[in-house]
């Protein structure tokens, strides 16, 4: 294993740095102030990820994340790593942390796992239909005052499924009501307040999954809550 000496006696969270928007979680993740300090660490090796606490999978392409992973020879230590270390997966991260992932490329789509949950992949449809949205997030600091959401080819949150072996899982936001992709219109529930295509960040155990881009807003109220309520708890004070 690597040593990194300028990170000894710090928190450091890795970003998965082989393709994406890996960039603006480093910045943002600079910019929070957590109770302890707080490094970042582009992980593109296993011994890069071997240096870490906790992990952040950005959005981008999922299966081309999850091939450069491959070749990388990172995939099978990444499915490790999110056996007993807390990961954050945005966007392509969130599918690549999911259970089962709909609609995925010709020739399937690799997945970490972690998470007890369906998604379906450009569940909004194309790049050009991208919005935001207000979300009310309890949890965060000023818990009152929204948190924009920023959708760009995002994944839609299918199912949620519960297991006795794997803690349960906990919704952190959903849309606004209403607010559901057309394209899913044939889902069967039996409301709008439990439609699980409205559910747009979820935590379970200390894996947090967001549908969205926290990074690429100047809010960095998700990224401190990730360190204080996943990273945090699991480190020796």
């Amino acid at each position: 294993m690597i040593q990194v000496d300028h990170m000894e006696g710090k928190v450091v969270i890795g970003i998965l740095a082989l393709q994406g928007a890996f960039a603006e979680h480093q910045n943002a993740l600079q910019k929070i102030s957590p109770p302890r300090k707080v490094c970042s660490l582009l992980v593109r090796t296993p011994d890069d990820l071997a240096n870490c606490h906790a992990l952040v999978i950005p959005g981008g392409e999922s299966t081309t994340i999850a091939l450069l992973a491959r070749l990388a020879g990172l995939l099978d230590p990444l499915r490790e790593f999110a056996k007993t270390k807390p990961i954050w997966g945005t966007c392509a991260g969130a599918i690549l942390l999911a259970q089962s992932v709909q609609n995925a490329k010709k020739g399937g789509q690799e997945l970490l796992g972690g998470m007890s949950v369906t998604v379906a992949r450009n569940g909004w449809g194309s790049q050009v239909e991208s919005f935001e949205a207000p979300l009310l997030i309890e949890g965060l600091q000023d818990s009152q005052i929204p948190f924009i959401g920023v959708f760009i080819r995002a994944p839609v949150i299918q199912a949620l499924h519960s297991s006795s072996n794997h803690p349960p899982i906990q919704v952190i936001a959903r849309l606004p009501v209403g607010k559901v992709p057309k394209s899913e219109a044939h889902v069967s529930l039996d409301g709008d307040d439990v439609d699980p295509r409205r559910i747009v960040a979820i935590r379970q155990g200390n894996h947090l999954l967001t549908t969205f881009h926290p990074e690429l807003t100047k809010d960095g109220r998700f990224h401190e809550y990730f360190v204080r309520t996943c990273v945090l708890p699991l480190l020796p004070p």
